[in-house]
């Protein structure tokens, strides 16, 4: 390989059969702790590419991200930017087959996924690392050579749809788009980035209507170009294909995709990183070779989208909107500039660490005082490149929606007291001290993780040696430049956060602005559909909001008495990483298991304490009492708790079906110190009538708003509550939170924390005394003794041979999806063979299912199937999940219409094939953790479910060697295939209550249309197949619609009345020639529905308590 300097920090590389390429050359900066090998390169067609050489990565992956987003949308084609993200993934020239890149990596132990930001969108993958040539030789030609299936048009069309109907109502992507809406006229930021059906088709339409597309549909359509300015001959891309297309309006919309796609997606706009075990010689080289052919365009390689979406009519203002679910928010937006530019001392960072400071004199302190809010929280807000915002959000409660008036003006105060502060520079160091802190101890994160974030912020403006570290280190200011230094820049940040340039969202439901006496005309989103009004702040606000801060209860924070002065961390080398922690104390009241770190030398600890308490769910009142006690254990440390946070120390205090889990994580240091305070307030908690109101409201509101959430999730928690012994259903507990009393609390603490089994584990920079001790303490502050009962989650086990059917209506009225859960139980966990033989199943039906079920039928945007654990983890099934807007009923129909199609599937499968899913399966399992925190969650699993099989995954690689294809057919047809006499399966129906519109069938038009002629109509301009029937069966109602205009015209030949006659014969056609999509499905004989779910219950056998599958006494005790 040879290298010549081409610029400075630039060195031109020229290998034989390798496009030439040039390196950047200075090192990248690092954590000294980072022990893999950096290099960035760039192709001679202007894509950049971060190189990682990873000997211990056990998974390669790759981000590519384009310099375009939703923002760059043609006006007239709202969503087109997502729709091209699904279209791409459609084949390629060298990979024509739509499944390929799917298949690939599924078969090879990977994943993959996309998103379509506002001025970037992103592709990525992992895979197994023998497996990244062929990945990326997959991957690379979506951005030169992509096909754009025409016969994918109307199906992915639709699939967008789906994906916006399912968010419709979402209150984050209703708010998301209310606020975009509310943009200053022609600015991009207003554009409706997701896109559905209407918005990508309507243009095309327009077009049609026109008369400018031609009868067979386009009017023309460019070849994709494989190399920059090649031309070439027609190719398999500017083919259309007949079938699924989209008919005229389809190969329209798919010839604008092209000629967007042609001008967006350029190398320029690329930046990629990769990540695999090759040495960085061999990566730069494939990187080269298979990016090389992306064609590079003449456009800006980081476009940037000029002015603010705030102009002087969306400053100053409030904004009321209403939500769909029950809860108060207020949110404060101020504009400010791009921050990708200030990367060296992120001033948004240091003003959005006083507002968002929970500690003492902290707006949040003051007005939780008040009951007036639950949480707050603040930071900048990156709208796209070129466009800034700063935002302070806040959880109301009632009385703080009744009072938002004064939250927000607290709000204007304390920014009045910042301009006013000295703010000294120890603020900003204290805030640059912690950045350096979690950078020089950053541990290994997912490999597709981290590349993601490497090639987002490859586009920041920074020296390509500052990519990984720029974006994360706050650097101190420079107070001998009083220009360029730091301060001045954040200050003049702080003075532009005013109240003039600031706008207000409040959002609430309906009933509660008609309570307060909102009486202003609403007006609604058009795409969401969102009610909001907009007003101005009126003068009495503002000359209170400019004025000085008058609350005394509000000042500046101090240092951070959580800040660890002791990083040291002991490392004893051993040839091999200990794969299981040792039990180091056990006692009737406690168990504790240990694991000094001996991989990851980062000075951090998690220390797992789970409380279990027979109280806990003796009944539905006391898990209600179980999470209300908990919820006000954390409502009482969040003033102390927040230093700690801020020093990267956090503790979880979390309700369970069996009472208390505590966590602990973090630096070492000072982490028994904060233990013990946490311990402290859970036993000497004082609770008051003001703090259990507020509690208990906040979660009567997030209980109820439970049963608006989308019905796929809603599906999954109904079936759980057939499988889990000790769970209560949340309406039950609903009902009893109300008449919770303080004294009811303050005894029923006691009589939780009285008789108890705690199971507990320290791992990480901890020695054994200091683990014992840690528990030590906890148990001393507790005061518990032990209980006699067992306390340990159990599930329910399916009866075999059963066919249960649970329908239940979607709780939200409006809710146009229906869901069904379709769950087929296996057996126990303890059978290695029979879990091994499911869990390869469950990997080689995953890809055909979403492909059928999702691509191909088009049944819904969430549509998965996989292996599921049982409550307690002690049995697993396999689980089909869909929501869509067929009826549950249907849904089952075309799962059991899968599972045919799944059983060929199989059957055909060769050998090759099945090997490599196996491969692809043992590389799962061979994947070591990659940092404390997931060597912590997999110990911390066994330890909570008892069974302590921390050989679990060595042992499915033992297995999977032995099982066979006919091993999975016979488990597929035993358990699965609903033609098994054994089977025992249940289903969740879960059946929207929103009408469904009648859908006509082409047939049914075909009549009428001959009906038509016959009454006189004129043929020659009517196109009714294309335009009605491009994307499927039409809604009758649009059918009657198109058909109005046309045969009332004097120009179509058919008498007034008789045109009468004819719209009126639709509805009847449409009932006497049905359309596919009207049909609901029907159950297959011998289902049983469920009418009583306690029935069920109770006639389903209990499973045994959990054993240990290993005796781990009999192994020598731990070293440390």
């Amino acid at each position: 390989m040879a290298m010549e300097t081409s610029q400075p920090q630039w060195e031109r590389v020229t290998k034989p059969d390798v496009p030439p390429f040039s390196v950047y050359t200075i090192p990248m900066v690092k954590s000294e702790r980072d022990d893999r090998e950096y290099r960035v390169i760039k192709l001679q067609n202007g894509l950049e590419a971060t190189i990682i050489h990873d000997a211990k990565t056990e998974r390669a992956a790759a981000s590519l991200d384009v310099a375009t987003g939703h923002l760059f949308d043609p006006d007239d084609m709202p969503g087109l930017a997502h729709f091209c993200e699904h279209l791409l993934f459609m084949g390629t020239e060298q990979f024509p087959r739509e499944n390929e890149y799917s298949e690939y990596l599924t078969k090879n132990g990977g994943t993959y996924n996309a998103y379509t930001s506002t001025t970037n969108t992103n592709y990525f993958f992992r895979v197994a690392p023998s497996s990244l040539h062929g990945a990326l030789s997959r991957f690379a030609p979506f951005f030169h050579s992509p096909l754009f299936s025409a016969s994918c048009t109307a199906r992915e069309l639709k699939a967008v749809d789906s994906e916006n109907k399912k968010n419709l109502q979402n209150d984050i992507f209703r708010m998301f788009q209310l606020n975009k809406h509310l943009t200053k006229p022609g600015h991009p930021w207003r554009k409706f980035g997701t896109g559905n059906l209407e918005s990508l088709s309507q243009a095309a339409k327009d077009s049609q209507k026109k008369g400018n597309l031609a009868d067979n549909g386009t009017r023309q359509t460019n070849g994709i170009s494989t190399a920059p300015g090649t031309p070439r001959s027609e190719s398999p891309a500017s083919i259309p294909e007949l079938e699924g297309d989209g008919g005229p309006v389809g190969r329209e919309i798919r010839r604008r995709l092209i000629e967007w796609w042609k001008t967006e997606y350029s190398a320029n706009r690329m930046r990629l990183c990769v990540i695999g075990k090759e040495p960085l010689d061999e990566l730069s080289c494939m990187v080269s070779t298979l990016f090389s052919p992306i064609a590079c365009r003449a456009v800006d390689p980081a476009p940037l989208v000029e002015g603010h979406p705030f102009g002087k009519d969306e400053m100053g203002t409030l904004v009321c909107a209403q939500t769909i679910m029950n809860f108060y928010c207020v949110e404060i937006s101020f504009p400010i500039p791009y921050q990708a530019p200030k990367w060296k001392y992120h001033p948004s960072s240091f003003i959005s660490h006083f507002l968002g400071h929970e500690g003492p004199g902290s707006v949040h302190s003051y007005l939780k005082h008040r009951g007036w809010i639950t949480a707050l929280s603040s930071g900048a807000q990156a709208l796209g490149r070129g466009m800034g915002m700063l935002r302070v959000t806040m959880q109301l409660t009632k009385e703080g929606f009744e009072n938002s008036r004064e939250v927000m003006l607290t709000i204007f105060k304390y920014l009045s007291l910042l301009r006013a502060a000295e703010l000294p520079p120890w603020y900003q160091q204290e805030i640059g001290d912690l950045s350096q802190m979690r950078f020089r101890f950053a541990e290994k994160r997912a490999p597709d993780s981290y590349a993601t974030s490497i090639a987002e912020s490859m586009i920041w403006p920074v020296p390509r040696h500052l990519i990984i570290s720029a974006p994360r280190i706050i650097q101190p200011w420079d107070i001998s430049d009083t220009e360029n230094g730091g301060e001045h820049e954040m200050r003049e940040m702080l003075h532009s956060c005013t109240v003039d340039k600031a706008r207000a969202l409040l959002m609430a439901p309906k009933a509660e602005f008609d309570r307060v006496g909102a009486t202003a005309e609403w007006h609604q989103e058009p795409w969401y559909g969102t009610f909001y009004r907009v007003q101005r702040f009126d003068e009495a606000f503002v000359t209170t909001a400019v004025g000085v801060n008058d609350i005394k209860e509000l000042f500046l924070p101090g240092s951070n008495a959580f800040i660890p002065t002791n990083l040291d961390v002991e490392r004893r080398e051993v040839n091999q990483p200990a794969k299981q922690p040792h039990l180091i104390r056990e006692t009737p009241l406690s168990s504790l298991w240990h694991k000094k770190d001996d991989q990851f030398w980062v000075p951090r600890a998690t220390a797992v304490i789970s409380i279990r308490s027979p109280v806990a769910y003796e009944c539905a009142r006391n898990a209600a009492l179980t999470r209300v006690y908990a919820n006000l254990v954390s409502d009482s440390l969040t003033e102390f708790a927040y230093d700690a946070e801020l020093a990267s120390l956090n503790y979880g205090f979390v309700a369970t079906d069996l009472g208390l889990n505590i966590t602990l994580t973090g630096y070492n240091d000072k982490l028994p110190v904060f233990a013990k305070t946490v311990f402290e307030r859970a036993k000497s908690l004082v609770v008051t009538e003001e703090r259990l109101r507020v509690i208990k409201a906040s979660l009567i509101r997030e209980w109820g708003n439970f049963f608006m959430d989308q019905p796929s999730n809603l599906a999954d928690s109904f079936m759980m509550d057939l499988l889990s012994e000790k769970r209560w259903p949340l309406q039950d507990m609903l009902k009893e939170l109300d008449s919770i009393t303080v004294e009811e609390v303050q005894s029923y603490i006691v009589k939780l924390l009285s008789e108890v089994k705690i199971k507990a584990m320290v791992t990480g920079n901890m020695h054994k005394d200091e683990a014992i001790e840690l528990l030590e303490n906890a148990e001393n502050e507790l005061q518990s003794t032990a209980t006699s009962l067992p306390v340990q989650e159990r599930t329910l086990i399916p009866n075999p041979a059963t066919d249960l059917v649970w329908p239940i209506n979607v709780p939200n009225p409006n809710e146009p999806n229906s869901a069904l859960t379709y769950y087929m139980h296996i057996g126990s966990r303890l059978d290695p063979h029979l879990r091994t033989t499911a869990q390869l199943l469950s990997q080689l039906m995953s890809d055909p299912a979403f492909n059928i079920l999702r691509a191909r039928e088009q049944l819904g945007y969430i549509v998965s199937c996989g292996l599921t654990l049982s409550p307690g983890e002690s049995e697993f099934a396999i689980r089909i999940l869909i929501q869509s807007e067929r009826t549950p009923t249907f849904l089952e129909e075309r799962a059991d219409a899968f599972l045919d199609e799944m059983q060929g599937i199989l059957e055909q499968m060769s050998e090759e094939e099945f090997e490599t899913h196996k491969a692809g399966l043992a590389s799962k399992w061979k994947e070591q953790p990659k940092n404390l925190g997931e060597e912590a969650s997999r110990f911390w699993r066994w330890i909570d479910n008892g069974f302590l099989d921390f050989n679990y995954s060595d042992t499915n690689v033992e297995v999977l060697t032995t099982v066979t294809k006919a091993d999975v057919l016979s488990v597929f047809k035993a358990y699965i295939h609903y033609s098994s006499p054994t089977r025992s399966k249940t289903s969740i129906h879960l059946r929207s209550q929103t009408p469904r519109p009648v859908r006509i069938s082409e047939e049914a038009v075909a009549i009428f249309y001959q009906k038509a002629k016959e009454s006189g109509l004129k043929t020659h301009a009517v196109t009714w197949k294309d335009e009605l029937f491009a994307h499927g069966e039409p809604l009758l109602a649009q059918v009657s619609t198109y058909w109005q205009p046309i045969l009332q015209s004097k120009e179509s030949g058919v008498d007034v009345d008789a045109a009468k006659v004819l719209l009126e014969t639709l509805p009847a056609l449409a009932r006497e020639f049905p359309a596919h999509g009207n049909d609901e499905g029907k159950l297959r004989p011998g289902a049983v529905l469920i009418e009583d779910a306690q029935v069920v219950r109770a006639s389903r056998k209990v499973a045994d308590y959990p054993v240990p599958v290993v005796e781990w006494g009999d192994l020598p005790l731990a070293k440390i």
